[in-house]
């Protein structure tokens, strides 16, 4: 098989794993889930945070190779191939189209072609950056082996020096975690579930805490304990993790415990979402397909853990443990505790000013300089600023005042 076959074989399913991609953006604000059939789909023109799994995205990752266009940590878009070194798979995890027995093509790079596969396309201007994994064949060991080899041979023999997102295999070891490090942009361990029961209900090989979890924690030890000299490019490079939602039965709460822990604990600089969609022929192909809105929120509350200061105990959860549909977790909180106790604009501090609907962490920063030259006294000052108004006008005061607004209708 030719390897432009190759890659367009994979491409129909790289949907798996959203890592920056670009459909990231927010659903505009006018374009929200109905409060009646809150199961039904999203609207499939707005695609929520992560969501690539329209039929539209994947004819054009099918005819594009695998290219998709992707956002870096730093917020720069590239052209990015997202592929595998093999679609063969010994493990059977009850989600994948590439699990063990299941009927499908498969096809194989070996790591010196995969290599030179990329550069051709990089050198003929197709790709700027490349996302590797691959299915397990030989052991998560041996498999790893191979992707640090085509790495390695990108890096050191060919000469690239762009972005490499190295995915790391179940099982492995401590310095194929150091070595994969020393030659990618980021690292990434999928662990799928939240926990080891959630695990075992979607992979039942894969054992949760020695084969997934103990390797991003390597990730982060080796940051802490050992200097960069080896590296590609003298940094350490981020390392992120995924999970499929909505598959058996994960609460919400479950997924943003084990997200929070890793950003605390392990460095993490991202969790990916991947609403679960069934895939013919897998033991999951008769369970319901999860509504994209549920991931949406899901980013959403993992940002406030990550970015805005918010605990787990602040985020809006329902008794089973689940976030509101209908308004974003950062609104519900601040329907629940600002309305009645506006946020003072010329006088908050920057984890109360995060807390604030349609106030980020660029904007709070715009504030505090602003507010040390002048006060700030109708919404065209924080306008000025490069806040929208709109959203924060009910949960503020400025200069001791409510500022005017317009009621949203819902």
């Amino acid at each position: 098989m030719e390897a432009s076959q190759k890659l367009q074989l994979f491409a129909t399913q790289m949907y798996l794993e959203p890592a920056e991609d670009v459909d990231s953006r927010p659903i505009p604000i006018n374009i929200r889930p109905k409060k009646e059939g809150l199961a039904g789909r999203a609207p499939q023109e707005v695609l929520p945070c992560g969501q690539v799994s329209s039929s539209r995205n994947i004819e054009a990752q099918r005819d594009s190779l695998g290219i998709t266009e992707a956002v870096m940590p730093g917020g720069k878009r590239i052209k990015l191939l997202k592929t595998l070194l093999t679609s063969a798979c010994e493990r059977n995890c009850y989600y994948c189209p590439f699990r063990a027995g299941r009927d499908y093509r498969r096809a194989t790079f070996k790591p010196d072609e995969m290599a030179q596969t990329f550069m051709n396309m990089y050198r003929a201007g197709l790709v700027e950056g490349l996302f590797l994994s691959s299915g397990i064949i030989k052991g998560g060991v041996a498999t790893q082996d191979k992707l640090i080899e085509t790495a390695d041979i990108l890096r050191h023999k060919l000469g690239f020096h762009g972005y490499v997102h190295l995915k790391i295999m179940p099982g492995s070891e401590r310095d194929q975690v150091l070595r994969s490090m020393q030659l990618a942009s980021r690292v990434s361990v999928n662990l799928e579930g939240p926990n080891t029961r959630r695990l075992q209900q979607l992979a039942p090989k894969k054992v949760f805490l020695e084969e997934l979890l103990q390797p991003l924690k390597w990730v982060e030890e080796i940051r802490q304990i050992q200097r960069p000299n080896q590296t590609w490019n003298g940094r350490w490079p981020s390392s992120t993790t995924q999970f499929v939602v909505g598959a058996v039965g994960e609460s919400d709460l479950e997924l943003l415990t084990t997200s929070s822990h890793l950003y605390q604990q392990a460095g993490l600089s991202r969790t990916y979402f991947m609403a679960f969609n069934p895939v013919p022929g897998t033991p999951l192909e008769n369970n319901p397909a999860e509504n994209p809105w549920r991931q949406h929120r899901l980013y959403q509350a993992s940002f406030l853990l990550r970015d805005y200061g918010f605990d787990l105990e602040d985020l809006p959860f329902d008794q089973d443990g689940h976030l509101p549909l209908v308004n974003d977790p950062k609104l519900a909180w601040a329907l629940a505790n600002l309305v009645q106790s506006p946020v003072e604009v010329n006088r908050a501090n920057k984890e109360d000013l995060l807390r604030v609907p349609g106030i980020g962490p660029k904007g709070v920063h715009s504030i505090l300089t602003a507010r040390r030259h002048r006060k700030l006294r109708e919404l065209q000052d924080l306008k000025a600023l490069g806040v929208n108004p709109t959203r924060p006008a009910p949960y503020i005061l400025l200069d001791g005042q409510r500022p005017p607004y317009q009621p949203r209708l819902l």
